[in-house]
């Protein structure tokens, strides 16, 4: 009976530990530091699979170039696969400006500083989150 009762209490101690792990939040830190100039804003958005590539992310952030440097912080992220995209929005329109053969007129970059031709994708993107995280981002 005793080794029952203490396989119970352990199962029940390992179930609520697990659960509150999962109401954990953390704090994504964006860097910047390459801009080519302090025009304008620096665009930058987190990610889900579901939101890539689309104007909303889950969290954005509209920021200044400061001595070479833009920075956000993204709070209270629960833990899952992210991924970071950044625009350089020069003309302050708020979204990125094409050539008419389709390349970007402005600088942007995304988590993981993949090389890329063609357009971006999630995966070559995407960080897990398990702690509070700092990515930095190459134009």
């Amino acid at each position: 009976m005793k080794t029952l009762a203490i396989i119970i209490a352990f199962a029940l101690t390992s179930f609520i530990s697990h659960a509150q792990d999962s109401l954990k939040t953390y704090t994504v830190k964006v860097i910047i530091e390459n801009p080519l100039n302090a025009k304008g804003h620096v665009l930058i958005g987190l990610h889900s699979a579901d939101t890539f590539m689309k104007a909303d992310g889950i969290q954005s952030a509209k920021v200044k170039v400061i001595d070479g440097q833009a920075i956000a912080s993204f709070e209270n992220v629960k833990q899952g696969n992210y991924a970071v995209m950044v625009v350089h929005d020069e003309n302050d329109n708020s979204r990125m400006d094409f050539e008419a053969n389709g390349m970007p007129k402005e600088n942007y970059g995304m988590s993981n500083n993949p090389m890329l031709m063609g357009p971006p994708n999630f995966n070559d993107a995407k960080f897990e989150l398990k702690e509070d995280t700092e990515i930095n981002i190459r134009f």
